[in-house]
């Protein structure tokens, strides 16, 4: 299944990839990328990291019910997670920060997995505001209509889902207790049971709407912070359009990277960004070379940051890729 799912990601990868060079004129884009001003990047890091350090309160926001970890402990997670998404397909570095989490903190897997999914429903969310926000000032293509649809389905009602299951997890234990005793073979009831309550657990930060709010808002600093970043990065080109702009196409492009891809969200992230781009007016071969310094500028800091800090944890990578196909999760709780 992993394999298959693999070359999905990379044919959908190949599609996207060649949809977005085939209007091209790649030595133009090479004449732009040799006279970019690269010294903007410089802040965009800067800003963009300061967005890691947000997403580091936000999850530890969300895992205080279960246990109180220190900003200091958490960020070096954060990035090896973030990192593991950078380099393995199917967002393998959420599994993969959660593993790390349980290895320093002891924490379960499966409840800091609920918080994970939490953030990304609220970074979907996040992602459709901004998108929303430019949808007036925006000409709306056949497929950012589409996206902005499904989108809009996956996310509300997961957030919908996850909100109930929140508010009554005493209903849900008892819904399971019914039917996992019919539809589950025996010995399969108590480690699923035991998941489940886990999983729950970490849906706590959901039962108040205070904290609804808050984690909201922490992730319109989160993905404001990354659009700053956009922004710097553009006055490395020779264009220029208004935040709002940029804001549509953080959220297209990230909403785009929910689809299978090769690692690195090779194509997911590059034709989006391009379209949104060419929709106001920026030359084709502008918004390509600035997309793909974009794309890199965004890719190779927290990786190289998450393979520092995963040297320093002493993780090997077989044990990384133990876990990406799941041959550690799977011993948490299944007898």
């Amino acid at each position: 299944m992993r394999k298959a799912q693999l070359w999905l990601g990379i044919l959908i990868s190949l599609v996207f990839m060649g949809l977005a060079l085939r209007r091209l004129e790649l030595g133009q884009v090479w004449l732009v990328l040799r006279t970019a001003h690269y010294v903007w990047i410089i802040p965009g890091v800067i800003v963009y990291f300061f967005g890691v350090w947000a997403r580091t309160w936000r999850w530890h926001y969300l895992l205080r019910p279960m246990q109180r970890v220190p900003l200091s402990h958490l960020f070096p997670v954060v990035c090896i997670g973030y990192m593991g998404n950078n380099i393995y397909p199917a967002r393998a570095g959420e599994v993969i920060r959660s593993y790390v989490l349980r290895r320093r903190e002891g924490i379960s897997m499966s409840a800091s997995l609920a918080t994970i999914i939490v953030e990304r429903v609220f970074d979907g969310l996040v992602m459709l505001l901004f998108v929303f926000i430019a949808l007036p000032f925006t000409p709306m293509p056949l497929w950012l209509r589409q996206i902005v649809v499904l989108s809009s389905a996956l996310f509300f009602g997961a957030l919908l889902v996850f909100l109930a299951l929140a508010a009554r997890p005493q209903r849900v234990r008892v819904v399971y207790d019914r039917w996992g005793s019919r539809l589950l073979p025996k010995r399969f009831r108590g480690p699923v049971g035991e998941l489940l309550g886990r999983f729950l657990t970490g849906l706590s930060s959901l039962r108040r709407g205070r904290d609804v709010i808050m984690l909201f808002w922490t992730s319109v600093v989160i993905w404001l912070a990354e659009t700053v970043k956009y922004w710097f990065v553009m006055h490395a080109f020779d264009f220029s359009v208004p935040f709002y702009v940029l804001m549509l196409m953080n959220g297209v492009v990230n909403l785009a990277t929910t689809l299978p891809a090769a690692p690195g969200y090779v194509g997911t992230f590059d034709l989006p960004g391009i379209e949104v781009l060419a929709t106001f007016g920026v030359p084709r071969d502008i918004a390509g070379a600035y997309t793909a310094v974009l794309h890199a500028a965004l890719w190779l800091p927290i990786t190289l940051l998450g393979a520092f800090y995963m040297w320093r944890e002493q993780l090997h990578w077989t044990e990384l890729e133990r876990v990406t196909q799941g041959r550690d999760t799977a011993t948490e709780a299944l007898p």
